[in-house]
């Protein structure tokens, strides 16, 4: 299930990101260095980069370097709801812009932001790429439709 979650959210992404050249998507086998000395790579699920962060000619060949500005982490039966926070709360705290915490049971998303309140969204919402990705929505139930 969490896989075809993941698969479902980079599909509607990937369909809005790609045509307008925003920006890079990548999957969980991107890893992102977050420090050095001792490095720390951390694997999101999803990961969207502007191409404003990284250029679109820019090639990568190892990990990114950059944090993306939107991270997509689908919950695991076996993750708690603490630790879905902390890895969202460390992600904003290395810079990313906005964490989507999509949750398959109960089929909701918790978005947070850096500065602001958590905002959980039920089947009956719209997820919003806000400025992130300004324009950008998907009905939450598409991402549980199968």
């Amino acid at each position: 299930r969490h896989g075809e979650v993941v698969m479902r959210a980079g599909f509607f992404l990937n369909g809005f990101i790609m045509p307008r050249r925003l920006g890079r998507l990548a999957g969980s086998d991107s890893g992102v260095l977050l420090e050095r000395d001792p490095d720390t790579v951390r694997e999101p699920d999803i990961a969207y980069i502007s191409a404003e962060r990284l250029p679109l000619d820019v090639e990568v060949t190892g990990y990114y370097e950059v944090v993306p500005d939107l991270i997509v982490e689908v919950v695991s039966p076996s993750d708690s709801a603490r630790e879905v926070m902390d890895k969202a709360l460390m992600w904003l705290s290395f810079g990313a812009r906005m964490v989507w915490a999509v949750n398959p049971q109960p089929r909701s998303v918790d978005v947070y932001r850096p500065d602001e309140r958590t905002v959980t969204l039920s089947e009956d919402d719209i997820l919003d790429g806000l400025d992130i990705l300004p324009g950008f929505t998907c009905p939450i139930t598409d991402l549980f439709a199968f």
